[in-house]
């Protein structure tokens, strides 16, 4: 088996909306076989607060120095709870990664428009998306038996969520890396980039759709890898 650079073991991984912790599972299997250990939170989808605390819960049970990894929704959880003091580097997976002071609705501002990521409102303020679109919208390159998966284990999400303004943002203290697809159709490719370039992110590019978390996990892994590497340098 093939072990970890001395130093950071612990990877802490952060789902987004409309899903849950399962996606993660290649990532996973991936990246403890090759010596890590990793840990998954399972984010409410109730409020920003209520998914940052899940995380921190998740990061306070860290041995040590972590790598934080969000995909999508989570990209916004991992900017806020990233301060905390055991996380030395973020991975951003197709997701969203503002600035402090910014909410995650702000991110689209000045961006291209998404018309298979649809999604559907209900009166009490939660989102699913559309079933008839999802597959094209979320997980365009999975299998037919896995975006049907993940459609019905949907979680929805408090669209208010989207409202709330990050306090500090980590990426501005902390190295960052960004996973981005060619084919994401949740976001405009141009936002992705422009995000992640701000950010000062180390960009890796790769075949996949918005689920990459699920359909790349050796890309994926292999950018987590290189994190714990070269934050383990930044933060010596």
């Amino acid at each position: 088996m093939n072990t970890t650079t001395e130093g950071i073991k612990n990877v802490v991984l952060v789902h987004g909306a409309f899903a849950d912790g399962s996606g993660w599972r290649g990532v996973y299997d991936n990246l403890t076989a090759r010596g890590y250990r990793v840990s998954l939170v399972q984010n409410p989808l109730t409020s920003f607060e209520d998914d940052v605390a899940a995380t921190i819960r998740v990061l306070d049970r860290q041995d040590g120095p972590t790598i934080l990894v969000g995909h999508s929704w989570g990209g916004t959880v991992i900017t806020e709870a990233g301060s905390h003091a055991k996380v030395v580097g973020l991975v951003y997976v197709a997701a969203l990664i503002p600035d402090s002071g910014e909410t995650s609705g702000q991110q689209y501002e000045g961006f291209g428009p998404t018309p298979e990521f649809v999604i559907d409102i209900g009166d009490d303020g939660y989102g699913f998306l559309n079933p008839e679109k999802f597959a094209s919208g979320f997980a365009a390159d999975a299998s037919e038996a896995d975006a049907d998966f993940l459609r019905d284990s949907q979680v929805p999400v408090n669209m208010a969520v989207f409202a709330a303004a990050v306090g500090d943002a980590a990426w501005r203290t902390k190295p960052s890396w960004a996973v981005i697809a060619t084919e994401d159709n949740a976001f405009d490719s141009a936002m992705l980039h422009h995000m992640a370039r701000r950010a000062g992110a180390d960009i890796t590019t790769t075949e996949g759709s918005h689920a990459v978390f699920l359909t790349q996990p050796g890309v994926v892994s292999d950018v987590i890898v290189s994190a714990t590497a070269h934050a383990f340098v930044d933060a010596s």
